[in-house]
């Protein structure tokens, strides 16, 4: 026998008795003598609330270790007839659709409480209700202009601030590439946050929380591979390099962003004001000046700039898309997380560039009052943002 097929044939062999002990226990039963009067571990999430005209539509997970059986429901404190689809009984990482013919009323709460066989309560509020959108020409339409609204328009104006770059000195070029590092940090921290706080809704079994460390640093650590090549260049290729893979930071976590976005407004969680919108549009404009930072000593033709700002920009659209039709928490918190992993790439190749053109010596005081710069107008903005 060869080394290499004994190596392999010795490697795989705690594997073939983990899977004989696995075996040994489900086929024994002892995992039904271990739970004898043990009362069952049931867990039921409200995956997605979706109002239709006199109707309630809720789609549950069961994250529990033991199938769960939808035995009532109550709406407001009443019981009310209802359905399941595909049946009452939901295994294991299994999903239900529970329909309930109820007359809600537009603008108020409601609340739906789901019980098991068991007794049990799993219970979801709705906080404004309002009909959900429906798939077609009207859906796109406002959806698309939210996400015009919210992150293209907004990181076009920004590019805009390319001519002005030009004409800085170097010293103001690390200022401004020092701001953009700020407003990244910015950005990841956000991003971060919301991703743990959404990775609160997931289905326990779906372990939320991993999914936002894996999501994070699996994106950090492809980019880092992926990216490696373009940013061993030197000169205008690697500022160029750096640029594209800004604008790509950005956009992954605006996807996130127009992800929950597209969900509020579908669910009726919020209103689309002029102030808020404007205060959007000041939020992230920042981001182009962020995007065009590391190309302000160089020509970049048009066909380039939109190209960037599509890239930051544009996954904003399809983000409001998704969550407008079809929201999930466990798909929000996967790519928020993977919009925090691009953006700590982005901030370590913008570390590199700096240190590159500086011999080593990257904190100055126009680098280090650049990086405060960028927090404070991105805390700055985020307050209007949040009124």
């Amino acid at each position: 026998m060869s080394s290499p097929v004994r190596a392999w044939l010795l490697g795989l062999l705690p594997v073939a008795l983990l899977a004989l002990l696995a075996a040994v226990v489900v086929t024994t039963g002892l995992e039904d003598f271990l739970r004898r009067g043990v009362p069952p571990v049931e867990v039921l999430t409200f995956d997605r609330v979706t109002l239709a005209p006199n109707a309630i539509r809720a789609e549950l997970v069961n994250g529990g270790p033991n199938p769960a059986t939808v035995a009532q429901v109550m709406v407001d404190e009443a019981f009310w007839t209802f359905t399941v689809t595909p049946a009452s009984e939901v295994g294991r990482l299994g999903r239900a659709t529970v329909e309930i013919p109820y007359p809600w009323v537009r603008g108020e709460a409601h609340e739906i409480k789901v019980l098991t066989s068991s007794g049990l309560t799993f219970s979801h509020t709705i906080e404004v209700a309002a009909e959900t959108p429906q798939l077609g020409l009207p859906f796109f339409a406002a959806f698309t202009a939210i996400g015009l609204y919210v992150g293209v328009i907004p990181v076009a104006v920004g590019l805009l601030w390319f001519p002005f770059l030009r004409y800085l000195e170097r010293r103001w070029i690390h200022f401004a590439l020092a701001l953009t590092a700020g407003l990244l940090v910015f950005l990841g921290v956000d991003a971060l946050h919301e991703a743990l706080e959404t990775a609160g809704r997931v289905a326990g079994a779906f372990q939320g929380t991993a999914v936002v460390l894996v999501g994070a640093l699996g994106t950090l650590l492809g980019l880092q591979v992926a990216s490696r090549r373009r940013l061993g260049v030197e000169g205008v290729e690697r500022r160029r390099a750096v640029a594209y893979l800004i604008a790509l930071g950005i956009g992954l976590h605006n996807l996130g962003e127009g992800l929950a976005i597209g969900a509020a407004y579908s669910l009726g969680e919020a209103t689309l004001g002029a102030f808020l919108i404007v205060g959007f549009m000041l939020h992230n404009a920042t981001e182009g000046l962020g995007i065009v930072a590391p190309i302000a000593q160089d020509r970049a033709s048009i066909p380039t700039l939109v190209r960037l700002g599509l890239l930051a920009g544009g996954p904003t659209v399809i983000g409001a898309w998704v969550g407008g039709l079809a929201y999930s928490p466990l798909y929000a918190t996967l790519f928020l997380s993977v919009g925090v992993g691009a953006i700590a790439q982005v901030v370590f190749a913008l570390h590199r560039m700096v240190a590159q053109e500086t011999d080593g010596a990257v904190w100055t005081p126009y680098t280090a009052g650049g990086v405060l710069a960028g927090l404070l107008v991105m805390y700055a903005t985020g307050l209007l943002v949040a009124a």
